[in-house]
């Protein structure tokens, strides 16, 4: 009998899959990242046993945690995902492997300076504000062009690419229009910056991945359909 989380996890798999094929992509260009943060370090572990590697967290000091309590667990990779304040940045230079929430260049440089120089680059991602939404974090598209160019000149960091958490809209055509705003900028970016490492399009998650997977993304960010309802 396959455990509940197990279930969840092929199914999710399975579900960027069919997205890849649909979209006419193969499906080992869409990355799972599998979203951990309010769950146990326990269940982590136990889909981590299923082959995952790469786990998103929104709380620093969570994330931390579950950082040391799953040492012993060979090759996690390990996401900020959350929004970041200033007086964060030190214990996420320190501990995690990429942050997707880079929104301005100050949070950028302190992460750069506090980076340990035993760790290889931290990987950033650039926070858009795709949609312009009043509430969300991140940078205006207007403005992504000379973050990314002021990030990439930084030490210890590797400007990997962009992350994007629209507001939700209604129907699939309307969700791929929102990705399809970001996969432009990126490839925009992209061209612009020549960078060979700018390769991810974080994008999508539980309810949109499909629509995400459709408009170009690389990194899909799934925390319910895989650990269950928090």
């Amino acid at each position: 009998m396959m455990s509940e989380i197990q279930q969840r996890y092929q199914a999710v798999c399975e579900r960027i899959t069919q997205a890849a094929l649909q979209a006419g992509r193969p499906a080992s260009q869409v990355q799972l990242l599998a979203v951990s943060k309010t769950f146990a370090a326990e269940q982590v572990r136990e889909v981590a046993a299923l082959g995952q590697r790469d786990f998103g967290e929104n709380y620093v000091q969570e994330g931390v945690d579950k950082i040391a309590a799953l040492k012993d667990v060979p090759g996690l990779v390990w996401h900020c995902i959350g929004p970041l304040q200033s007086n964060k940045t030190r214990p996420v230079a320190e501990h995690f492997d990429w942050v997707h929430s880079v929104d301005r260049l100050k949070i950028a440089q302190r992460l750069s300076e506090q980076r340990p120089a035993d760790l290889p680059p931290l990987n950033i991602c650039l926070q858009v504000n795709i949609d312009g939404g009043p509430t969300k974090a991140g940078v205006s598209p207007t403005d992504a062009l000379a973050l990314a160019q002021a990030v990439s000149a930084l030490p210890r960091l590797v400007l990997r690419g962009l992350m994007t958490i629209p507001d939700p809209v209604d129907g699939f055509d309307a969700q791929v229009a929102v990705h399809m705003q970001a996969k432009r900028l990126f490839d925009d970016l992209h061209e612009a910056l020549a960078l060979p490492q700018f390769d991810t399009l974080s994008m999508g998650m539980s309810a949109d991945l499909e629509a995400a997977v459709k408009a170009g993304s690389t990194m899909v960010r799934v925390g319910t359909a895989v650990f269950g309802a928090r």
